[in-house]
């Protein structure tokens, strides 16, 4: 708020944020001017230079600024008390009980994640809230530090010297949240002088003590002579260093990596006394006195070049899980450390990196599953290998598998449009997340079925071709048959359905004439007439008005005596169905005798004249049909290139409508082809036809894969070439001509560019020669002029190319073996010194394994004539070693593997993986891993024992055994004779499954399994045939008339009338027998004058409803008039219709559905069921279909359905994948791995999966070897007993098989390879602490973890444990160099809440023990409330000072033993009473002092006996008693003294010191103690 004068500048809140996503956006307000009374005024008023901004620029906030700001939160702070987290002071509370309320704070910033820098909070609150910066926290109360209990006292010294004894105590836990340090973990107190020592006679130890080194330093300029001697200089105090290289020296300035300076160091060496005094060096003196000075190799640091740009990021795309990528940066080593010189730092480091900025990185692609089109069905991956129908060429159908190609596709995000675009391209199986789609699945290829036609009908009569056009005299006669079942699928469609003979005068219609009654033409008899009727075939009468008939015919009626003949017999049928030259077809009828003539009457016609023959079927026995070509494939056609749009197909989409051709031409008797003009042109097949034109395909394939990647390493020289391949994948296959798929689906290429790995070695240059310690310094110590002893050489060593130029050292570091020495240790020999030759070479080894090998080198020089350096103990000239022995043991290890099968190689087509070819059963091997040593027990490689690491046993596999059925057996006989009825065949168990075989389909009882089809036995195939009855034989041969009664008789047969079967007679079993015509019958030969009747006519016919109460008639009419007026008998009969006697009703029947039918070449999949309609009479008897058919009965719909039989699939596996490497890479317990997938399960009663899928073998055991570190050695100081030292330890190189059981064995460290890393050093600098000096104890082991509780509850998940050292006084004059102890603490993990409790030890004179014991048992001091301490000891008020009195457990007076309580008013004791007659008997008086006795009452009842009582009646000692004890005292000291002059050694030259006096004493760690 401005104020000018009287105006007042408003403004009011900032608004949103408004603009382009980013740093562009603005903001606003409004500023305007108020007059102090409140109402507003214009902008000059209020001063414009005053006036405040209303616009700023900020950061407007996008959607995808989510990937590029993220809030960074730090740990939270420690909690403090909430007074002073504003800065207030306030004193902790000293009445804590649990805890205290505090704070913690922590940071909370919006940062950009790409360089890490601040930002506004704003952007990060859009997407999610601030995390709180402040929470509420407890203090535990202060913990006081916790320590154990003190350790025992130390032993003292048994010989005269002043030493002091010490025990210590370590820290358990240590102080926290302001608790009390701990105290002081050592207590000291001086030894008692042993008696023997006199008094004040002291003994001293002298120690020789070892100082450090000093650091490395160069000698002067001037302390170096030419020819490399050193001299000290002490008029020079030049600066100026110089480094002897290569014989001669160099400026530092222009040192290289493999620059070396050799300095000298010196240290001090003195004699300390026990009291830490020091002594002269005399008194220390011995055979060698300790180096105080050495040549030294002069520190440098390790140098390294400036680290490298950071490479890019590992992550170039955006993905959703916002992942991190990585990136590097190197550099590189200018100098390697010499010398105690720091060692080269890491020359890599990574750090994560996140991908953003302004412009986002494109969308990482995404991947998905893609499938090729389904492939043909295939019926053989459903059999086994052993099926005879895999190998035969017939077209198999039925169930089957499909394959198709899985694959995995990248898809990408368009830029601009966000939407995923498909790349077809294929990409590695591992992108893609998710289940893959099935690559099988079951399938049907459909079973061709054949036409089934009827049997021929009879031959018709000679008609026209075409009787609308009758013209010329040539015709034909033709038979039919139909279609019963239609084919299906790809059979040659029915056979011929019609057959025809040319034929002479052929007449499409003609008369049917039936006689009338025969009118005679005087009388009742005689001759006649008789009128003929005559009907045109049911057709209109002027088609057959050309045609001239009679229309009269004379006839005869018989008088009374004549002979009577009945009528003509219907044509028997024909007895061939065609003529040829060896046979005729013939027919005949009959007429018989039915009375006799009388006197003068008309006689019968002679017997020939009774039967009458004609030819018949007296065509020639030659068929001719139409024989047609399968159709021809669709073709393209102009003609109906116009119809193709006016077509429709059913609804579905076309690709244009074709023609289709087919030749057509007339065939004779099955196989010879005639001209077309022998078949009927009428009936001649059509050779076009429209046709669906199939949609051509062509080949879809993928585009290639991308290359397989090049390995990004560097190869060797004379590694293999490395190839890299694509491939591609057919997506459609070509069909219907369209283009084809092409060739190559996979190439191969040898990788190009592959870096060759660089090539580099180490050379050496020769050592320089040995530098020693400068003259001037090695004589101004001991004054030694000889310049000889131990010093130090260098060389140089230079990194070369595979071209011998020089390179960076860190590429040999990188590419080659360690870097060689630079410096070593040399030895120019003293003239008293033994010198040798060098050692010879080893000799050779024999093959024996018990042979050895061996080295010599021999004196030189005035050695030769030395005692000392003939002593071969010392100088050994002759080394022996063993040498390699080449006798192995095998010693197998751990279990057999599985049974594994030998794989062939065979190369992976589409489908090889359904058809079983991988042998999964039958003989294989076992194996079992060895383990190989030498003759020494020493682990090699397996290779020595076997070549393939293994032995190796033979096994089997069991098979699986399917279950085995019989073949079909052949159908049993129809059920019906006539008609439809149901034929079954069977299957039997042969062989029950086993090891997981085939399970077997249900069986019945008797192991069978049925099949039942329905059959059909026309019910005219075998029909009874009859003769013509033999003239009326008259019974009584005395009848002289000879009429009447008699009989006669006719032969039967059983004919098979069936197309094939030619009238042929079969035994008349084959025949209905309840149809079976008479034999013989009854007859009546008319004697003269009698009436004479025709024979019955037919019975007229029934109503189709039978019906009692409707009769049926048959007539019969008088063929002969009586002579006399003798009645004729009835010429009528009447029969009521009775069902089932002489009426039938009729129906159609059905079957059973068949079982499930496939076709033959099929075992599963799509079949049929069918059934059977047959035309059932009433009485159940089955009758021919044209009874039927005939009443127009309505006909089911369906005789056959399709049906699914289930494919039996056996479980479909994997090929086993290659062994996986061992999972150990030595030693025992490795591990090979292989697995196998299912590809389909099992379905059906197929094989079931086995439950192995993973298979295991152990690994050969190869040996392990490791680098070991020993144990440190205790200090050990060079040539003195105490000072500065070092301790080493050792690293071996062992051989081992990485088990715990077996002994590791020692080689050669050529096998460990590359030494371990800097940290395992192997000597470190200690120190041994002389006589006197005050020193740090090791430390204490870890305590155990301890969490910080409240109430028993964790206050934190990590715990704390500790470890302290604390320090030994080892003389008093010494105690002001004393270290602090020193306290360690450290986090860890699974710690436990412990609290501590006051433990009392019972009562015991007044007095008990006191202590603070942990939860677990361990005693400690510290960590119990000093507040809550229990009393060590308890006090009677008032005190107990009455004679014979004593305080008791309970604080009150009471008497001793033998006294009764005399007790006051106020309930205190007055006094204690002499219990009467108590002297001689132990009377329990119940009183207290009898419960509780004092110790001295105890004495009292010792002494009680005796003659002279050593206690006054108060309960005091008598003075005698006094008396007596120190005069016995003053007799074993005389004793001890006589002793100790007897048994006293000689005194020695080094004596000790005498004893002081003891003195207890704690040191608390006060400065002013």
């Amino acid at each position: 708020v401005h104020t000018i004068v009287d105006k007042v500048r408003k403004v009011s809140h900032w608004g949103r944020c408004i603009g382009d996503c980013g740093s562009g956006g603005i903001r606003s307000r409004a500023v305007w001017c108020v007059h102090v009374e409140g109402w507003t005024a214009h902008h000059s008023n209020c001063g414009l230079r005053d006036k405040p901004e209303n616009q700023r620029s900020c950061f407007q906030v996008c959607d995808w600024h989510l990937e590029l700001f993220e809030w960074e939160v730090s740990e939270w702070q420690i909690c403090v008390l909430v007074p002073f987290a504003h800065g207030e002071v306030k004193p902790r509370t000293t009445d804590c009980v649990t805890a205290q309320h505090g704070l913690q704070h922590r940071s909370v910033h919006c940062i950009q994640k790409l360089n890490r820098t601040i930002v506004a909070s704003e952007i990060c609150e859009y997407f999610i809230p601030q995390p709180p910066v402040e929470q509420a926290c407890l203090i535990p109360c202060p913990r006081d530090c916790v320590v154990s209990e003190f350790s025992k006292w130390s032993e003292c010294s048994k010989d005269c010297v002043r030493s002091l004894q010490h025990r210590t105590r370590f820290v358990i836990s240590p102080p926290l949240y302001g608790g009390s340090n701990c105290p002081n973990l050592t207590e000291s107190r001086i030894c008692d002088v042993p008696i023997s020592c006199f008094l004040g006679e002291e003994e001293y130890i002298y120690s020789l003590q070892v100082g450090p080194w000093s650091k490395c330093r160069l000698p002067h300029l001037k302390e170096v002579s030419l020819i490399g001697r050193t001299m000290l200089d002490f008029s020079s105090d030049s600066a100026e260093r110089s480094t002897f290289k290569l014989h001669s020296y160099k400026s530092h300035h222009y040192s290289k990596p493999w620059d070396v300076e050799i300095g000298y160091q010196t240290r001090q060496v003195r004699c300390t006394r026990s009291d830490g005094k020091n002594a002269m060096l005399s008194l220390c003196m011995q055979e060698t006195i300790p180096l105080t000075f050495q040549s030294c190799v002069m520190p440098k640091d390790c140098e390294t070049s400036v680290w490298s740009m950071w490479s890019t990021c590992s992550k170039t795309c955006h993905s959703g899980d916002l992942s991190p990528g990585f990136r590097s940066r190197h550099r590189s080593i200018k100098y390697i450390a010499v010398g105690t010189g720091k060692e080269c730092p890491e020359l890599e480091e990574k750090e994560a990196c996140n991908v953003g900025g302004k412009e986002l990185l494109h969308p990482c692609p995404r991947f998905s599953w893609r499938t090729s089109e389904w492939k043909a069905c295939q019926v053989t991956l459903l059999l086994d290998g052993q099926d005879p129908r895999r190998h035969k060429h017939t077209a198999l159908c039925g169930g089957g598998i499909q394959v198709r190609e899985v694959y995995c596709v990248q898809s990408v995000i368009e830029s601009g449009t966000h939407k995923l675009k498909e790349v077809t391209r294929p990409a590695d199986k591992k992108l893609c997340v998710g289940p893959a789609p099935s690559a099988s699945q079951l399938c049907n290829v459909p079973c061709s079925s054949d036409c089934l036609v009827s049997s021929w009908s009879a031959w018709g009569p000679c008609v026209h071709e075409n009787c609308q056009d009758h013209q010329g005299r040539k015709g034909f006669r033709m038979r039919q048959r139909h279609v019963v079942v239609e084919p299906i699928g790809m059979s040659q469609g029915c056979p011929h359905l019609v057959e025809s003979i040319p034929c002479e005068d052929p007449m499409c219609y003609q008369w049917v004439i039936s006689e009338g009654v025969c009118v005679p033409d005087h009388g009742k008899c005689g001759h006649g007439n008789r009128i003929l009727i005559a009907i045109c075939d049911e057709v209109s009468h002027t088609l057959c008005s050309e045609f001239l008939h009679p229309e009269t015919m004379v006839c005869e009626v018989p008088c009374a005596v004549d002979c009577v003949v009945n009528d003509w017999s219907e044509w028997s049928s024909c007895s061939h169905s065609c003529s040829s030259k060896n046979a005729e077809g013939k027919q005949s009828r009959t007429k018989s005798i039915l009375a006799l003539p009388g006197e003068g009457g008309k006689p019968c016609p002679p017997h020939r004249a009774l039967q009458e023959y004609r030819l018949c079927n007296d065509h020639i026995c030659t068929q001719f049909y139409w024989e047609t070509s399968p159709w021809g494939p669709c073709s393209e056609d102009t003609l109906v290139t116009a119809l193709n749009a006016t077509i429709s197909w059913n609804g579905e989409a076309t690709c244009g409508v074709g023609l289709q051709t087919r030749k057509v031409f007339c065939v004779k008797n099955n196989f010879d082809q005639v001209t077309n003009k022998r078949c009927p042109d009428s009936l001649r097949p059509e050779t076009m036809r429209p046709c669906l034109l199939p949609c051509k395909k062509d080949c879809v394939v993928t585009p290639f894969s991308e290359w397989t990647h090049c390995p990004m390493t560097c190869q060797h020289d004379n590694a293999t070439a490395i190839k890299q391949f694509r491939y591609r994948i057919i997506i459609q296959n070509a069909a219907n001509g369209g283009q084809d798929c092409p060739d190559t689906l996979y190439e191969e290429r040898e990788c190009e560019d592959i870096p060759v790995c660089p090539v580099y070695r180490w050379k050496t240059h020769k050592w320089s020669h040995c530098i020693l310690v400068p003259d001037s310094v090695r004589q101004g110590i001991l004054g030694i002029n000889e310049a000889c002893g131990r010093g130090l050489q260098s060389r140089a060593v230079v990194c070369l190319s595979d071209n011998d130029l020089a390179a960076d050292v860190t590429e040999c570091m990188k590419w080659t073996e360690p870097m060689p020495a630079l410096v070593q240790e040399c030895l120019i020999p003293c003239k008293d010194d033994c010198t040798f030759t060098p050692w010879s070479k080893f000799t050779a080894c024999s093959s024996d394994c018990e042979s050895t090998k061996s080295r010599r080198r021999s004196l030189t020089g005035r050695s030769r004539k030395r005692d000392k350096c003939q002593n071969t103990v010392v100088y050994p000239q002759v080394e022996t070693e063993a040498c390699p022995c080449e006798t192995f043991i095998t010693q197998p290890h751990g279990n057999w593997s599985d049974c594994i099968i030998a794989e062939g190689k065979t190369e992976l087509q589409l489908g090889m993986r359904f058809q079983g070819e991988t042998k999964q059963c039958g003989e294989g091997v076992r194996l079992r891993a060895i383990a190989c040593y030498d003759k020494t027990g020493k682990l090699v490689e397996p290779s020595y024992c076997s070549s393939s690491g293994y032995i190796e046993e033979s096994c089997v596999i069991p098979c699986p055994f399917d279950c085995k059925l019989s073949d079909w057996s052949s159908w049993a006989s129809c059920s019906a004779s006539c008609g439809a009825g149901m034929k079954i065949r069977s299957k039997w168990l042969k062989e029950k499954p086993y090891n997981g075989g085939r399970p077997c389909p249900t069986l019945d009882l008797k192991n069978q399994v049925y099949e039942a089809v329905p059959c059909y036995t026309e019910c005219n195939q075998y029909s009874w045939v009859v003769e013509p009855w033999s003239p009326c034989k008259i019974n009584s041969e005395q009848n002289s008339l000879h009429c009447g009664d008699g009989i006669q008789t006719r032969k039967i047969r059983c004919v098979n009338t069936a197309e094939d079967g030619e009238g042929e007679t079969v035994p008349i079993t084959q025949c209905d027998q309840s149809e079976i015509p008479n034999e013989a019958q009854k007859c009546n030969l008319y004697c003269p004058n009698e009436c004479v009747m025709s024979d019955w006519g037919q019975w007229s016919q029934c109503p189709q409803v039978c019906d009692p109460n409707i009769m049926q008639t048959r007539t019969r009419h008088v063929l002969r008039s009586p002579l006399n007026t003798k009645t004729c008998p009835k010429d009528s009969q009447m029969q009521p219709c009775v069902l089932n006697q002489n009426c039938f009703q009729y129906q159609y029947n059905l079957t059973d559905w068949s079982t499930c039918q496939l076709s033959e070449n099929a075992t599963c999949g799509q079949g049929i069921q069918r059934r059977l309609l047959s035309c059932m009479r009433s009485d159940g008897k089955s009758v021919n279909m044209n009874y039927c058919e005939q009443l127009n009965l309505e006909k089911p719909e369906k005789l056959s359905i399709h049906c699914h039989v289930e494919c039996s699939v056996n479980c479909q596996l994997s090929k086993w994948s290659a062994w996986s490497e061992c999972s150990n890479t030595c030693g025992i317990g490795g591990q090979m791995i292989r697995t196998r997938s299912i590809i389909m399960q099992s379905q059906g009663e197929g094989r079931l999966c086995p439950t192995q899928l993973t298979q295991y073998r152990n690994c050969p055991v190869k040996p392990c070897y490791t680098w070991i570190l020993g144990a440190w050695s205790p200090c050990k100081v060079e040539g003195g007993q105490c000072g500065e030292g070092f301790q080493i330890r050792n690293l071996t190189c062992i051989v081992h098989d990485a088990s715990m059981s077996v002994p590791s064995k020692q080689v050669k460290n050529a096998f460990c390879g590359e030494l371990p890393s800097k940290d395992n050093a192997l000597q470190l600098p200690c120190s041994v602490p002389c006589p006197g000096d005050c020193h740090l104890t090791g430390w204490s082991e870890w305590s155990s973890c301890e969490l910080t509780c409240i109430d028993g509850r964790s206050f934190e998940t990590t715990g704390r444990q500790s470890r302290s050292r604390t320090f030994i006084i080892q003389s008093f004059e010494n105690r002001d160099s004393c270290p602090e102890q020193v306290l360690e603490t450290r986090p860890c993990s699974g710690g436990k809440c412990y609290n501590y409790a006051w433990k009392t030890s019972l009562w015991r004179d007044n007095e008990r023990t006191v202590w603070c014991q942990r939860s677990d048992g361990v005693n400690v001091t510290g960590g119990c409330s000093v507040h809550t301490q229990p009393a060590e000891t308890r006090h009677c008020n008032p005190e107990c000072k009455k004679p014979f009195t004593y305080c008791t457990q309970s604080g009150v007076c009471s008497c001793e033993r033998g006294y009764t309580e005399i007790m006051r008013s106020n309930g205190f004791l007055d006094y204690c009473m002499k219990v009467p007659g108590l002297e001689d008997k132990k009377a329990d008086v119940k009183t207290s002092a009898g419960k509780n006795k004092p110790v001295n009452s105890k004495m009292h009842d010792i002494f009680k006996g005796w003659s002279i009582q050593p206690f006054n009646p108060d309960g005091r000692l008598k003075i005698w008693v006094y008396g007596v004890s120190a005069g016995g005292f003053l007799i074993i000291l005389f004793l001890i003294f006589t002793s100790y002059l007897v048994c006293k050694k000689p005194k020695q030259h080094q004596s000790t010191p005498p004893q002081q006096k003891p003195l207890t004493f704690a040191y608390d760690g006060d400065m002013d103690m």
